[in-house]
């Protein structure tokens, strides 16, 4: 009856997902045109924390009850899936153009923070509470540049645009509506999210996977569904901002706000995780930069490149079980 009731739960888990994404994306982008901050932004911050909440709840969880493996594994293995899988699934529904200001320093703040991530594992096995300091006070500050330079960028658009926007404003939903559909939004999402991952471990551990691997591509891959259903979402709908910025965003928060966050309150190790884990976030992150660079978008063909990385990683964690 267990069995039944969290396989069914993880099913509901998915409904929940997609109308959580739905919801979000509206509100959020309510917002973003109410309070003159562009989609970019809301993607980065508002979208990609509430996105990230999940993998904050399981990471906390699980540094708590000692799974060190499954909470470095959950940041780890959501950056890589966030990239290769949802990146790549997103582009291959539509191409998504690339915003300059994410090459002017989100993308390298990305690839910043999992490179200190994994010179921090490498010498740790885990992440301590000063190194977990360090990486909370970057989200906090990473923040509040984002907010600022959002702003300031508004503040320089022409009268055209200007007038487009407040044209937009005036058919959009209420302010205080649209805060209430980011709030029902993100908590669908966390709900299903947790659901999903529930009956996604049970099956697992029923099948005797490891923890490391379970955390690397099962929780990471439940707890990235969130921002996997807000980008697709995102894509169809035409929101491309929102939908590449939530995937860098949520990158971002996965290592500086998470695991800023989770060792504050108890230390982290997690001997499962290899470098190998560790140089493939970094590499993927990487290979992100000249893909963005060639034409300012993702193609179709570069999506499915991502795609192809992404099952290749996921069949190597499998095979060396």
């Amino acid at each position: 009856m267990y069995a039944f009731l969290t396989i069914s739960g993880g099913i509901a888990g998915i409904a929940l997902l997609y109308y959580g994404a739905e919801f979000l994306i509206k509100g959020g982008v309510s917002i973003a045109l109410k309070l003159k901050i562009s989609a970019l932004v809301i993607g980065l911050t508002l979208v990609a924390f509430g996105t990230s909440f999940p993998e904050l709840v399981v990471s906390i969880d699980a540094s708590l009850k000692g799974s060190g493996d499954i909470s470095i594994g959950n940041v780890t293995g959501s950056n890589i899936c966030n990239i290769a899988l949802i990146l790549g699934l997103s582009a291959l529904i539509a191409p998504l153009p690339v915003h300059k200001q994410l090459l002017k320093l989100d993308i390298w703040l990305m690839l910043g923070s999992s490179i200190l991530l994994a010179i921090f594992h490498y010498f740790t096995k885990g992440v301590n509470r000063w190194q977990g300091g360090i990486f909370f006070a970057g989200v906090m500050t990473y923040t509040l540049w984002s907010i600022y330079a959002g702003r300031k960028a508004e503040a320089t658009k022409s009268d055209a645009e200007k007038a487009a926007d407040n044209d937009a404003v005036g058919k959009i939903i209420p302010l205080y509506l649209s805060v209430i559909f980011v709030i029902g939004g993100l908590a669908a999402l966390i709900c299903g999210a947790k659901c999903f991952v529930n009956a996604a471990v049970f099956i697992a551990k029923a099948a005797g996977i490891s923890e490391a691997v379970i955390g690397l591509t099962i929780v990471a891959v439940g707890t990235s569904l969130p921002e996997l259903a807000t980008s697709v979402v995102a894509a169809i709908k035409g929101e491309q901002d929102i939908a590449i910025g939530n995937v860098v965003g949520s990158n971002i928060f996965n290592v500086l706000c998470i695991l800023g966050i989770a060792p504050l309150i108890a230390p982290i190790k997690s001997a499962g995780i290899s470098m190998v884990d560790m140089f493939t976030m970094i590499a993927v992150s990487l290979a992100l930069i000249p893909i963005m660079l060639t034409g300012m978008k993702i193609s179709r063909k570069e999506g499915g490149f991502l795609l192809l990385v992404y099952i290749g990683y996921t069949l190597y964690l499998f095979c060396k079980q």
